[in-house]
């Protein structure tokens, strides 16, 4: 594949490295570590990682809609672009890939604040098996019909980041942020869709 050189792109082990490693500093290690002492105020680095967040997602849904879906992109069956045309929507699948390990620090804020009711075995589910995804994604299929999910999956993102990030202003804020419920239901739809979506790709292949 034209993505196999490319950091850590084709080297599952690394990935794995990565994620056991994450798992046993969330479940394990980072508990430990925290027993006997006081939560770390992380309130300024939340906020610049959320605006972080917030600014990636909105690249990778720009690139994900003007490298493909507002251009000639099938909407019915769509397979991976060879040559440089799909380059750079290889390149922004690569992106999406990174942005779910940098993701990994939710947790491990959540660890750090002693904020441990909030790493639920569907949170570690999700945040684990995220990265596998979207390594399979990058590696055997960088483009194509499975990026669309990657698009949805961005846009709430901007959305949820965007709640964390105005949330941790305050109440004068927060009291403006009534919209969350709207942003919990398009999570469940995701969710809902995610598999369907996503593994049209694979159909391409048959």
């Amino acid at each position: 594949p034209r993505t196999a050189d490319w950091f850590l792109v084709g080297k599952f082990g690394h990935l794995m490295l990565i994620l056991t490693t994450y798992v046993y500093f969330c479940k394990y290690a980072g508990p430990r570590y925290m027993k006997d002492r006081k939560p770390f105020d992380l309130k300024r680095t939340i906020q610049v990682y959320n605006v972080i967040q917030i600014l990636c997602s909105m690249y990778l849904v720009y690139e994900g809609l003007f490298a493909g879906w507002l251009t000639d992109y099938s909407f019915t069956c769509q397979p991976v672009v060879p040559g440089e045309k799909g380059l750079r929507m290889a390149k922004g699948t690569w992106f999406y890939f990174i942005c779910k390990l940098v993701e990994l620090l939710d947790t491990v804020f959540f660890i750090l604040r002693k904020k441990f009711n909030q790493v639920s075995y569907l949170h570690m589910y999700h945040h684990t098996l995220m990265p596998v995804c979207a390594w399979i994604g990058v590696t055997f299929l960088p483009g194509g019909h499975g990026t669309l999910m990657g698009i949805i999956n961005s846009f709430i993102h901007v959305l949820m980041y965007t709640y964390y990030f105005l949330s941790s202003l305050g109440p004068e804020i927060q009291k403006y942020l009534w919209w969350k419920k709207h942003l919990t239901a398009m999570q469940m739809v995701r969710l809902k869709n995610a598999f369907p979506i996503s593994s049209s790709q694979f159909l391409l292949l048959t």
